[in-house]
């Protein structure tokens, strides 16, 4: 340790984890070797102008850590210098969901054995997921935040923005407010149009066709607007309705179902109704998994990968190339359409 500007006087990270993080530096760079004495308690608190206990408290972390090692009477000694840090990184969800899974699962392997990996669950709260930063924001190197928000996004913003932004990744939504941070995001108005075009000769084989959005949940209404748009480009009759009933499916028309509550109750439906899928009517899910590979056959998916958004998320940080990615979406064509 050197100077004094070593010690960022402004920033949000506690004093005496910029402390640990100074002796870890100069250990790693080869300042301080394997079996050296690095400078007392006392000799770091007059050079950084920091309080004794604060410096203290940074060395009885790095005994904790087993970096250094108190001699009697002598002082601390480098206790081992090939360190390989693992990250800590708090992955905050909207909820928990196969897709999440999915997500978390993929990260965690690409990461591999660099890091520490912990989950978060705010379940669209505003509240709750400003609990989570309050009590967290310190004790990760990195956020990976879902940001989908029952109430506006701004006020999520304002929350994100608390944490350094060197910490923070987005996925999956890209908010306007936080334009400026890194993300892998879908393109939800985009995507269900190209989509919905690669299945278009198919989806053509019926009368007209049907996006079944709940207003229930929190889905992007640039779903909707995709389809709208998708629909009167291409002059199809369409609709979007909010709730699903026996009444409402009829013969020779196509469904777009956002929500698999929904699909598996329109599957129960048509099996009641005698209703053939693929011939009678046709569907398309949203966000594909295996039992929709095998459900009556195989169901016509358009969706994001989730593993991908995963491995990309955890490849910005294991590289530090942070940028705004979009991640693939796709069309996956089976018998029920």
């Amino acid at each position: 340790m050197t100077n004094l500007e070593r010690i960022d006087h402004e920033s949000e990270i506690p004093k005496y984890k910029q402390v640990v993080e100074l002796i870890i530096s100069d250990i790693e760079a080869g300042i301080f070797k394997k079996g050296q004495r690095v400078p007392s308690i006392n000799e770091t608190s007059e050079e950084l102008l920091l309080s004794r206990d604060t410096v203290e408290k940074a060395y009885v972390y790095l005994r904790k850590k087993g970096i250094l090692s108190p001699v009697r009477g002598k002082g601390y000694y480098v206790n081992k210098a090939n360190l390989q840090n693992k990250f800590k990184v708090a992955l905050v969800f909207n909820k928990l969901s196969n897709y999440k899974r999915n997500l978390y699962y993929s990260f965690v392997e690409t990461m591999g054995a660099r890091a520490d990996v912990d989950v978060f669950i705010y379940n669209y709260s505003i509240s709750k997921f400003e609990e989570i930063i309050e009590n967290q924001q310190h004790n990760y190197d990195y956020f990976v935040i879902l940001p989908q928000f029952a109430e506006k996004s701004v006020k999520g913003a304002e929350i994100i923005r608390k944490i350094e932004k060197k910490k923070v990744l987005l996925i999956d939504r890209n908010l306007d407010v936080l334009n400026d941070y890194p993300v892998v995001y879908q393109e939800f108005e985009k995507d269900i149009q190209s989509a919905l075009h690669e299945g278009i000769a198919l989806l053509r084989k019926y009368n007209k066709i049907n996006l079944v959005f709940p207003k229930s949940e929190f889905y992007s209404k640039n779903i909707m607007r995709g389809f709208k748009i998708f629909s009167q480009v291409n002059e199809f009759d369409f609709s979007v309705i909010n709730s699903l009933e026996e009444a409402g499916i009829e013969k020779h028309q196509a469904y777009v179902l956002v929500a698999d509550e929904d699909l598996y109750r329109f599957v129960k439906i048509c099996q009641d109704k005698h209703y053939k899928l693929g011939t009678d009517v046709g569907v398309v899910a949203y966000n594909d998994n295996p039992v929709k590979e095998i459900l009556e056959g195989g169901i016509t998916t358009i969706s994001t990968n989730h593993d991908e958004i995963g491995r990309m998320a955890a490849e910005m940080i294991l590289s530090k190339d942070f940028r705004r990615i979009k991640s693939p979406f796709q069309f996956v064509q089976r018998k029920s359409l």
